[in-house]
Parts: structure tokens; sequence; C-alpha cells
């Protein structure tokens, strides 16, 4: 159970540090202190804005939180709800007449979950060789490596498929009868379509496979990651930025085991890190495309989507990112990092 505690967090902590937080309360907003006073909210739509126009990852909570928070008196308790759903809030402060908080209100889970608005199609890579997952791979293709009770494909799917994403175009090549009997056999309420690669065609190029077959902006994904965000949203952002590509990158903290040393010019120290933490954004593998991305295409050009933004980038088109964070991807793209999406998967169910 949350605690009121659980949404506090101290304006002099570093962003890094409030989306670890937002993650684990997982209703997209922490109440921000001064020596114990309720000052400020933080969202995490807060902490993307100042991602993009800053990119500064070492700010802290003072310099992103929005010091004019909606907030409710005690008194008016009664009418939290309708206040939450006027202004879309998840959760709501409910302060005592100095000012305390005293309680939050939380939207019911089934009003904040239900998501149906987003029908569009969804291309997932699943033609690779797994090489990575061996010897896994070497008796089943990776889309069809089971994370729990089902397959890594089908989690994918299942995700998307709960915000309304019903055309599922599945481009396979490995052991690519395996799959197509699995997903032919299990009882399901979508579309799949098989789109058979000959010759590898890397992350990108199997695009090409799809000319004529989707005229509307999709989803790409690969077929080893998870992604636990709000689909709708990473699609809105894309369309009013107006991007031809929007990458889904996720923030990714690394520290170095070792103390780094750096030398000056006549082999003196000059300076030692002990055990440095580094915090950068990756790419997850999960994009949204225009369709005129597919159309000019080579055909049966072997290519990896990386590349393809490039060409886009160097011709000065507008290519968008879209930031969440760490605890946010998934990926079993290494037999380490599948052990742990089993982990967290298991842990949620």
């Amino acid at each position: 159970m949350l605690d009121v505690k659980d949404f506090l967090i101290n304006e002099e902590c570093t962003m890094i540090e409030a989306m670890e937080q937002l993650d684990k309360v997982a209703k997209k907003v922490l109440f921000v202190v001064r020596e114990g006073q309720f000052v400020a909210a933080i969202t995490d739509g807060d902490i993307r804005r100042w991602i993009l126009k800053k990119g500064n990852l070492d700010a802290k909570v003072k310099d992103i939180a929005n010091y004019n928070p909606k907030f409710i008196y005690e008194k008016d308790k009664d009418k939290a709800k309708a206040y939450m759903k006027k202004y879309f809030i998840e959760a709501l402060p409910i302060l005592n007449e100095k000012n305390d908080i005293v309680s939050i209100v939380l939207l019911n889970d089934d009003e904040v979950g239900i998501r149906k608005a987003l029908n569009v199609p969804v291309v997932i890579m699943a033609g690779g060789f797994g090489t990575r997952l061996y010897p896994y791979t070497k008796i089943l293709p990776k889309p069809l490596i089971p994370i729990g009770e089902i397959p890594i494909a089908e989690h994918i799917i299942n995700r998307f498929h709960k915000y309304g994403c019903n055309d599922f175009f599945l481009i396979v090549n490995y052991k690519k009868n395996m799959i197509k009997a699995y997903f032919n056999e299990i009882d399901k309420d979508y579309i799949i379509n098989y789109i058979d690669e000959s010759k590898p065609l890397g992350t990108g190029g199997g695009l090409s496979l799809l000319k004529g077959k989707i005229n509307e902006t999709f989803i790409l994904s690969n077929c080893d990651i998870l992604i636990d965000e709000d689909y709708e949203k990473i699609y809105k952002f894309h369309k009013e930025r107006n991007y031809i590509i929007t990458m889904v990158c996720s923030l990714k903290n690394i520290q170095i085991p070792y103390g780094v040393i750096e030398i000056g010019e006549n082999g003196d120290i000059e300076k030692i890190k002990e055990k440095p933490k580094f915090s950068f954004f990756t790419n997850t593998g999960m994009y949204v495309v225009e369709p005129r991305v597919i159309e000019e295409l080579e055909e049966n050009y072997a290519i990896n989507f990386p590349d393809i933004i490039q060409k886009y980038k160097d011709k000065g088109e507008r290519i968008g990112v879209y930031p969440i964070s760490e605890h946010s991807w998934m990926d079993m793209g290494q037999l380490d990092e599948m052990v742990e999406m089993r982990r967290r998967l298991e842990k949620n169910e």
C-alpha cells in the first residue's frame, strides 16, 4: 500500500532521483516539500519537457517543479474526484489549514487505466537470429522465447492491444514457420500480418516489404523489448511535434566499478573519480514512424533503422526523442537482461 510519504520529495533532490521515485509510485506525480512543507508538484511531463528543452541531466527538482500546484483543502475533500477529472490529475494532495499534506486522493485504477483510443498499425521486427541469446535461439526464434507463461512477442502485442491497437505486422525470417504456427493456434481478437524476408534486411530494411500495406503513422518495435509507458501519449507527442520519426529513449545510469584516473600532460595524476556514475539516454528500439519512410526505402536493401534515422537527419528532417525513465524499459537482448525481465514481470503479476 502506498503512503503519503511515498509521494513526497525534497526540492533539493536530483532529477534522476525524482524519475526513480515516480517509477515507484507509478502515478506520474510527486509533491515537493521544503523543510517538510508542501511547496510544489513535479510530474513526469515536467521532467520530459525539461529534458527536451534543456538537455541537462544534473538538474534538481527545484529547477523543474511547478510552484503553482493543484491541491484541495480538507473541507472540500468530497469534491476531489470531480476536481481531478476536470484537470486530468491522477493524484491530488489534501491540505489542512496549515497547508500540510494530510492525505492524497488517487483516481480509481480502472479510470486511470482506460486507454482504448490508439488504433494504429504496429510493426514488430521479428526476423533476427538472436545470436546474443544462444543457445535458446538454437531451438526457438527470439520472438517465441517465453517470459513467464507467454513468449516475448505476445507480451509486446498484448500491451499495444490494451491501447486499442488491432493490426500487427510481424517481419519474419529465422524459424518463421514456428512463429506463424504459434500465433495461428492461439485465441486472439487482433490481426497478425506476416511479412516474409527472403534474406536478412536488418532492423530497417524489412520495412520496404510493407510498401502499399501501411499508409498511416505506425509504431515500430524490436521484438526483444517491453516499454512501460503511455503509448497514446507517445503517439500524440509525435503528431503534435510533426516529426517524421520519434525515437523512444530511456535514461540509463551506469556506475563504473573502478576508480577513474585523469592524467595530465606531464604524466601526473590530475583527478581521481572513485566509481563515477554516468547518466545518459539510449535508444530503446521503439519508434513512431510516418508512412513515407516505408515508401522511400530502397527495396530489399539491408539497413538498420538507426541508419535510416541518420539519413533523414542529414537531410534536415525533424527527428524527435521521447524520453522515458530507466525502469520503463525492459530489454531481453542478452541473457542477463532476459533473466531480469522475467523477474520484473513475475513480480508484477
